[in-house]
């Protein structure tokens, strides 16, 4: 579902002289249809920076990403923006660390809008968004407010269920049980697996172990030596 061939970031850093600062160099790997591929990597190591190359938030400095989008292997590096918004409309789904919205916006549209986005009408939308709000522990007396008013527990719960509300074929998830408790966490968890069984590629960040553990099916070290050795075996990493 992705491919990624020699893809090589490095910052600029113009307010400082211009200094270069490497991320990562050369890495490949691919995700494959129905599985999960972690990230993995000491901080700094480049785990948000691939994942967001991905989505293609950040320009690679090299290399290529492609995605099977409409049934065939597409280019992001490069690609037009209108070929871009349709990726990531039909194709590829993102969870970030932290929820972007437009204020004042009730909770049941925010998470609804990728579904009404794609065409669904308001009341399937809003049915499909209360059922992943209640699954997510999000009291019905919230769903009219805006999550901006929320704790940052419930904002990622909202955001999550915002992500997960479309069945995207390709699903990029950065750190998404960060800030919850352990009950909302197994609900992802097991969201996650849902996703695996109807065969969309999951590629995350997770630095929880146990989450990390029961989710995914290959390890990839990013920014290290191991990168060959480690990419797509049933490997378990210790906390």
């Amino acid at each position: 579902m992705i491919e990624v061939q020699g893809l090589t970031k490095v910052f600029t850093l113009h307010n400082q002289g211009g200094i270069k600062l490497p991320v990562f160099d050369g890495i490949d790997f691919v995700a494959k249809q129905g599985e999960c591929t972690v990230l993995f990597g000491e901080s700094g190591s480049g785990k948000s920076t691939l994942l967001r190359s991905l989505y293609a938030n950040y320009l690679p400095t090299s290399g290529s990403i492609a995605v099977r989008h409409r049934g065939e292997m597409t280019a992001i590096t490069g690609a037009a923006s209108q070929t871009l918004l349709e990726i990531r409309r039909e194709t590829i789904g993102y969870v970030s660390q932290f929820l972007r919205v437009i204020p004042r916006v009730a909770t049941l549209d925010v998470v609804a809008q990728p579904l009404r986005e794609r065409g669904v009408n308001v009341a399937t939308a809003h049915t499909k968004a209360a059922e992943l709000l209640e699954q997510l522990h999000i009291p019905e007396r919230l769903w009219s407010l805006p999550p901006g008013t929320f704790s940052g527990g419930e904002q990622q719960r909202v955001n999550i269920a915002r992500g997960f509300i479309v069945d995207y074929p390709v699903l990029l998830l950065d750190e998404p049980t960060a800030s919850l408790d352990q009950r909302n966490a197994a609900v992802v968890v097991d969201l996650i697996r849902q996703a695996r069984n109807r065969g969309t590629a999951v590629v995350g960040i997770f630095h929880d172990a146990e989450v990390r553990d029961a989710v995914a099916d290959q390890i990839f070290h990013v920014n290290s030596d191991r990168q060959a050795d480690s990419l797509f075996t049933d490997e378990r990493v210790p906390a």
